[in-house]
């Protein structure tokens, strides 16, 4: 092989990148084992293990939640209650301790917000509310 043809074939291979050191780079590069950071340890393997554990904690959450219906309706029990409009100028608070004031008055707030569903203390005159009895 002439000088001419040896020159042409490097030139064609430095061209096309088939060069001896194109090909080194290619081999190291499909040897190279993957190594991850201690970011991607966490990525790979602490987030799915804390999504794990959410989801095992909520569905246990869900499985032995305490509040239950009751099973038929023998066994419902009645609050006996009383139902009592509000004037002008009452309160919610004026009211449980004119009803039970034997009782702690947050305790009978607490009791008579519940069983009117309300969201807050606050009552409007002329609402009727439904008080407990006991």
């Amino acid at each position: 092989m002439s000088r001419q043809d040896r020159l042409s074939q490097t030139r064609h291979a430095v061209q096309h990148g088939t060069g001896a050191a194109q090909q080194t780079k290619q081999q190291q590069a499909k040897q190279a084992p993957l190594r991850l950071t201690r970011r991607g340890r966490f990525v790979f393997i602490g987030v799915p293990l804390i999504l794990l554990a959410a989801l095992v904690l909520s569905f246990s959450g869900f499985l032995n939640a305490p509040a239950k219906a009751a099973e038929s309706a023998a066994e419902l029990s009645l609050t006996p209650t009383v139902t009592v409009t509000v004037q002008p100028g009452e309160s919610l608070w004026a009211i449980a301790a004119a009803v039970a004031p034997e009782r702690d008055p947050r305790d009978v707030v607490a009791d008579i917000m519940q069983l009117n569903n309300l969201e807050a203390a606050r009552v409007v005159p002329g609402q009727a509310l439904f008080i407990p009895s006991n």
